[in-house]
C-alpha cells in the first residue's frame, strides 16, 4: 500500500456569513501528483491557507506521515517539509537568486556567523542545476521570467527539504514552451519521491501531470479519482454541478459595418506597422505568444499608452487617442488582461466598482444619486448574474470569475461600439469561462464590435469570427475562423514571414 504523507480528515472552516469549507477529505500520497480541482470559491484556497498553517480550521484532523498535527502558522508548515509556490511569486528583484533561494535560512560560516556566500551561491548553482533550469545564482531576481522565478522557488522550497510541495495555478502566466518546462520540472520532482498538490484550472494541465484527482464544490468534497477514470465532461460535471452542453456558444449574427479600422499602428520597442479591421457583430481574436505584443496594441487603442504611428478609424473617420478618456468618447471600451491590478479597487463594493466610469450618470447637481446608481448596479450585477450577497459585498470577496464579471458590468455602463477583451477568462475555472463566453456572444448580437485577445487556441477557434496572429510585434497573418487550425496559428506565432496564403 502506497504511503499517505498527508491527510485532511473532516475538515470545517466558516467565515462569518460564509461556510468556506464543509467536511472535507483529502489526501496525498508519497511521490504522487495530485490535482485538487473546483470552480472558484468553491475552498481551494481555504484548504491551501489550512495545510501551509495560514488558517486554523474549526474542526477536523490533519495527519502528517500519520502522526496527528495541528498547523499553528506557515513557518511551522515550512519546518515540516511543506511549500506553496503561487503563481505570482512573490521576491525581492533588487537581490540576487541565491539569495532569494536562500533567505531566511542563509548558509553562515562558524563561528563567526557571518554569510557564506561562496557556499550559497555553490549550494543554489546545484538546485538550480539539478531542476535543468539555465539561470545562474548570481542574476538579480527582477530580470527572470515569470517562469523563471517559479523554478527558483522551487529550488527555494527544495532548500528547506521540501517533501511535499503545493503548486497554485503555475502555468497560468507562462507560453506554451514555459508550461512543457514546469511539466518536465514536475514530473522529475514526483521521480525523486516529492508529493505535490496541483492546482489548476486548465485540464490539460491535469491530464499532463495528475495520477489523482480531488474535486471541491460549494466547500464541499465531491470525490476523489484516478485521473484515467474521469473524462473532461465527467470532470466538468463534478466541478459546476451540470453538464456545459457547448463549451463556446457562439452563433451566428449579422455582420454589420466597419466600426474599427486600424493601418500602420506602431510604438517604438513594442509593435510596428500592425494593420486589421473590426465590424459591427464581429468577433476578432488577436493571438500570439506571450510577448507578441498584444496587450500593447490595445493599450495603444484605448489610450493607455498612445500609438506613435499609424491611423486609427471609427466608423470610417480618422480619429486621435491619446488617453482613456478620449477612447471611451470615441465608443472603445477596454477589459485589461490584470483585473486586480488595473479592472478593480478591490477593497471598495461591487456598486461602486461598477459605477466608477461613469459617475457623471448619477449625479444632479454634483451629488451623487445613490438610488440611481443602485438601480443600475443592480440591473448590471443581474444582467450578467454576478453571485454576490448584495452590491454592497467588496470585490475582494468574490471568487475570479464573479470578479471578472465586474469588470464586464462596468464597461457596460457607457453606451459603447467597440470591446477590446485582453485574456477575459485568464485565471476562472470552467463554469464561469461558460458564463463569459455566453456574455460575449451576447455583447456581439448586440451589434459590438469585439476584439478578444486570448493564448487559449480552442478559445480562440471557438469564439471568434476572424484570427489576427502577431509575433514580436507585427501581424503575421489573419484567417477566416471557419478555415484557419491550431497549427496554422502555431506557425504565424512562430514564424517571421508571412506565408501568402495566410495574408489578410
Amino acid at each position: 500500500m502506497e504511503e499517505v504523507v498527508l491527510e485532511l480528515r473532516n475538515i470545517t472552516k466558516t467565515f462569518p456569513g460564509i461556510k468556506a469549507l464543509d467536511n472535507v477529505q483529502f489526501s496525498l500520497r508519497k511521490g504522487e501528483i495530485h490535482a485538487l480541482m473546483g470552480e472558484n470559491g468553491a475552498g481551494k484556497s481555504t484548504l491551501v491557507k489550512i495545510i501551509t498553517g495560514v488558517h486554523l480550521s474549526d474542526s477536523g484532523e490533519i495527519y502528517l506521515r500519520g502522526e496527528k498535527v495541528t498547523f499553528s502558522n506557515p513557518m511551522d508548515t515550512q519546518r515540516r517539509g511543506i511549500a506553496a509556490i503561487y503563481q505570482n511569486a512573490t521576491c525581492f528583484p533588487d537581490l540576487t537568486v541565491a539569495e532569494n533561494i536562500f533567505i531566511g535560512h542563509e548558509r553562515c560560516t562558524v563561528p563567526f556567523n557571518r554569510i557564506d556566500w561562496k557556499r550559497m551561491h555553490a549550494e543554489a548553482q546545484n538546485l538550480l542545476d539539478q531542476l535543468g533550469a539555465r539561470i545562474s545564482s548570481r542574476e538579480l531576481m527582477g530580470t527572470l521570467s515569470v517562469a523563471q522565478r517559479q523554478i527558483v522557488e522551487i529550488a527555494k522550497a527544495l532548500s528547506m527539504n521540501a517533501q511535499i510541495l503545493i503548486m497554485d495555478e503555475p502555468t497560468a502566466a507562462l507560453t506554451k514552451h514555459e508550461t512543457e518546462e514546469l511539466y518536465r520540472i514536475v514530473k522529475s520532482l514526483k521521480e525523486s519521491g516529492i508529493s505535490i498538490i496541483f492546482i489548476s484550472h486548465r485540464l490539460e494541465d491535469i491530464r499532463n501531470l495528475a495520477d489523482r484527482i480531488t474535486v471541491l464544490r460549494d466547500a464541499k468534497y465531491i470525490g476523489c479519482w484516478k485521473e484515467q477514470e474521469l473524462s473532461q465532461e465527467e470532470l466538468i460535471v463534478a466541478m459546476v454541478g451540470r453538464e456545459i452542453s457547448q463549451m463556446f456558444p457562439k452563433r451566428k449574427v449579422r455582420i454589420g459595418k466597419e466600426v474599427l479600422r486600424v493601418e500602420g499602428l506602431g510604438r517604438v520597442g513594442f509593435f510596428r506597422d500592425v494593420s486589421f479591421n473590426i465590424h459591427e457583430g464581429e468577433i476578432v481574436a488577436l493571438t500570439g505568444l506571450v510577448g507578441a505584443g498584444r496587450t500593447e496594441v490595445c493599450e495603444a487603442l484605448f489610450g493607455i499608452h498612445p500609438a506613435e504611428a499609424g491611423k486609427i478609424f471609427i466608423e470610417g473617420k480618422e480619429k486621435t487617442i491619446n488617453s482613456p478618456i478620449t477612447a471611451l468618447q470615441h465608443g472603445i471600451g477596454y477589459l485589461p488582461e490584470d483585473r486586480q491590478q488595473q479592472g478593480l479597487i478591490l477593497d471598495w463594493e461591487i456598486k461602486k466598482n461598477i459605477t466608477l466610469p461613469t459617475l457623471q450618470k448619477f449625479s444632479r447637481f454634483g451629488l451623487l444619486q445613490e438610488a440611481m446608481e443602485n438601480q443600475e448596479a443592480g440591473k448590471l450585477s443581474g444582467l450578467l448574474q454576478i453571485k454576490a450577497g448584495s452590491v454592497y459585498t467588496p470585490v475582494s470577496a468574490l471568487s475570479g470569475g464573479n470578479q471578472q464579471k465586474v469588470v464586464f458590468a462596468k464597461i457596460l455602463t457607457r453606451k459603447l461600439k467597440i470591446l477590446m477583451l485582453d485574456e477575459p477568462t485568464k485565471g476562472v475555472d470552467v463554469g464561469a469561462k461558460a458564463a463569459i463566453y455566453e456574455i460575449i456572444c451576447d455583447l456581439a448580437a448586440e451589434g459590438y464590435g469585439i476584439l478578444f485577445v486570448s493564448s487559449e487556441l480552442p478559445e480562440v477557434l471557438g469564439m471568434s469570427d476572424r484570427v489576427v496572429v502577431m509575433r514580436e510585434g507585427h501581424v503575421t497573418a489573419i484567417m477566416e475562423t471557419a478555415r484557419a487550425t491550431q497549427d496554422q496559428i502555431l506557425n504565424a506565432a512562430m514564424i517571421a514571414e508571412i506565408p501568402s496564403s495566410m495574408r489578410g
